[in-house]
């Protein structure tokens, strides 16, 4: 099937691209990388009357160091994020998981802030985020805000963003140069979307020690504190975490989630620095 007819619009400035969505009385969409959106549309389950493309907003594609923080455009993609074109901020670990995304057709495309938007709960980057507790930064027809990563994604698909709101990047605390992470992502051949994913990121200078149970039914769940499950990841220490995950005991989906958190902590106990 084809897409059904749609108007185009790519604005230079976000600015721009905001006004033409407000004014579309809810008929108009943000559209990116289109890895998405794009085979939705072809299927006729989505069909916006008009698509606003920002590729072509240069702010999108740009990073900045703000001191302790830095700042990833919306519009910069998993293959530039794979192969370090952009400024590092996480010692490597966004690098590592830019490479595991789909395929490297999908990652010349795809956008991080497409996949934020998008906010599948088995896609990395909104696992990610969660771990690095990121501030996303949305521009609307009100102006500017931040949304808190807490507060980011509601549930399967739905974030805070409102309609005519543009996601224009990310901004993380910078991981220090002792830290150490490790990701695991099961899923069954490269390319699919995980069935489960654990994050565990260690940074003693900045007092960070935390973990993010992924690729569940909706909202990553974020463990603050995750020095004992590094330490001694036993079914005692797991079990309450995977519970409050929303995980039911017994169940395929507990133990695959179980393993995962097992086998990344086992890692970062066995590498004892970035295992990139």
């Amino acid at each position: 099937m084809k897409a059904a007819a749609f108007d185009y619009e790519k604005p230079q400035a976000c600015d721009d691209a905001v006004r033409l969505v407000a004014a579309s009385d809810g008929i108009g969409k943000f559209v990116a990388g289109s890895q998405s959106l794009g085979p939705m549309m072809n299927l006729r389950f989505a069909q916006p009357e008009l698509l606003v493309d920002v590729r072509g907003i240069a702010a999108l594609r740009t990073c900045r160091d703000e001191g302790e923080f830095g700042v990833l455009g919306a519009g910069i993609t998993h293959a530039q994020i794979e192969d370090r074109m952009v400024d590092d901020y996480t010692q490597g670990l966004m690098a590592y998981v830019a490479r595991g995304i789909a395929y490297r057709a999908v990652r010349n495309r795809g956008t991080l802030g497409g996949s934020l938007a998008h906010a599948d709960p088995a896609a990395d980057w909104i696992n990610v985020m969660c771990g690095l507790d990121a501030d996303f930064l949305v521009a609307g027809p009100q102006g500017e805000r931040i949304v808190k990563s807490a507060d980011w994604m509601a549930g399967a698909f739905t974030t805070a963003l409102e309609p005519d709101e543009l996601l224009t990047g990310v901004r993380i605390r910078k991981l220090t140069t002792g830290a150490r992470w490790s990701y695991y992502k099961f899923n069954r051949k490269p390319g699919e979307f995980a069935e489960a994913i654990a994050l565990f990121i260690d940074d003693s200078a900045a007092g960070i020690c935390r973990a993010v149970i992924g690729a569940l039914d909706g909202p990553p769940h974020l463990i603050a504190d995750a020095r004992a499950l590094i330490d001694a990841p036993q079914p005692a220490t797991l079990e309450p975490h995977l519970l409050d995950a929303g995980l039911e005991p017994g169940s395929y989906e507990y133990q695959v989630h179980r393993v995962a958190l097992e086998r990344a902590a086992a890692t970062l106990r066995k590498d004892g620095r970035n295992p990139q």
